[in-house]
């Protein structure tokens, strides 16, 4: 049997299909689902030329050719690949909340095995990223933020990656974790769309008897006593337009207040198949460089209109396919676990030029940002 094996598969699956045997029954359907991706992967690539080429292994017992990975290699029409300096990573897209403007709705409840997601990370680190952010959805709510514990541990001590962030509406969030992954994680941004908590309940943020404000301090303690740089994330909207956060921004001191206008995507938050109708929430570009004139004496914002917003973002879905936005919509490309990353980013819609001049690439590891804690 492990003859037959060894023609059909790389080793290092064939020793994994023939411990599944060994493995009690409480356990098995568990190893079953994360083999049965990596299978999918495998017989995608078994090509005898394919396989004669490979010079080296991954962690995962994939080839990894003498190409891959390489800066300045040039794509299919003499242009340079693109590199994914900092990818979003989308790996749920389960919520706790139902905020109306919402352009990343919950649907599907997918979430990938850990050790295919992590194969998915490793393949971007050997690309060249040097960022990962990981949202949803909202990251905290799948295995109770330890699936998301484990990624963010992986990707800065296996991976050694220079900043690694999160985006959350911090509801979900709780001292433990930081206690247990806080060293880790670089960046926390909590979403804060208002500083008057009817405001949040208009938008989806409410939390019942919780308070969504009271909360986002806590937070803010828990980031100094852990070292994690403390970030904002604000969609400006219908509702909070008119607002003045000045105070409120300066005493939360963020290192950075990332100021959105609220942005529709079909199929997401507009149009006939989207989870929600975001139309009334949507302001003119007018409105929103009034609220940045409003608010143009803090020294950390950071504000992002819909055109700058739109193609600056290389996203990763749950099944880690690039989302182009250039048609207004969330067209998939094929998985990077499937075809690789330099094949699949092609189809990312990416706008590399805009991704600078928005201010993408900033000074993004705590180690560099020498804060007083």
């Amino acid at each position: 049997m492990r003859g037959i094996m060894g023609m059909l598969l790389p080793t290092s699956l064939a020793e994994r299909l023939l411990s599944l045997c060994r493995q009690p029954l409480g356990s098995l359907w568990d190893s079953l689902t994360a083999l049965l991706c990596r299978l999918q992967t495998a017989f995608l690539g078994l090509g005898a030329e394919e396989r004669q080429q490979g010079v080296g292994h991954n962690p995962w017992g994939e080839p990894q050719t003498e190409e891959e990975g390489e800066e300045g290699e040039e794509g299919e029409e003499g242009t340079p690949s693109l590199i994914p300096t900092s990818v979003n990573y989308h790996f749920t897209r389960q919520c706790n909340y139902k905020c109306g403007f919402c352009f990343h709705t919950a649907k599907t409840s997918f979430v990938l095995p850990l050790e295919e997601a992590k194969r998915g990370l490793w393949l971007l680190k050997e690309a060249g990223m040097e960022k990962i952010n990981f949202s949803g959805g909202e990251p905290f709510i799948h295995d109770r933020g330890d699936y998301l514990g484990q990624l963010v541990k992986f990707c800065k001590r296996e991976l050694g990656l220079p900043s690694v962030s999160i985006v959350s509406n911090g509801s979900l969030i709780r001292e433990r974790w930081f206690k247990d992954y806080g060293e880790y994680l670089d960046i926390l941004a909590i979403s804060c769309d208002s500083f008057d908590e009817q405001v949040n309940v208009l938008i989806g943020r409410g939390q019942g008897k919780k308070n969504h404000v009271e909360n986002l301090q806590k937070l803010r303690m828990w980031c100094r006593d852990y070292r994690v740089a403390f970030k904002i994330n604000s969609v400006i909207n219908r509702f909070n337009v008119e607002e003045d956060m000045n105070k409120q921004i300066r005493a939360l001191n963020p290192v950075r207040w990332k100021v959105f206008q609220c942005l529709l995507i079909e199929g997401e938050n507009s149009g006939e198949d989207a989870l929600r109708e975001a139309e009334r929430f949507v302001i003119s570009d007018e409105e929103f460089e009034e609220f940045l004139e409003r608010h143009k004496e803090v020294s950390c914002l950071v504000p992002e209109s819909n055109q700058k917003m739109k193609d600056s973002y290389l996203i990763l879905d749950e099944y880690m396919r690039f989302l182009n936005c250039r048609n207004g919509r969330k067209d998939p490309s094929k998985s990077i676990l499937d075809v690789g990353v330099e094949e699949a980013i092609k189809f990312s819609g990416f706008d590399e030029k805009m991704f600078l001049k928005r201010g993408g690439k900033y000074v993004w590891s705590k180690a560099d940002l020498k804060l007083d804690w």
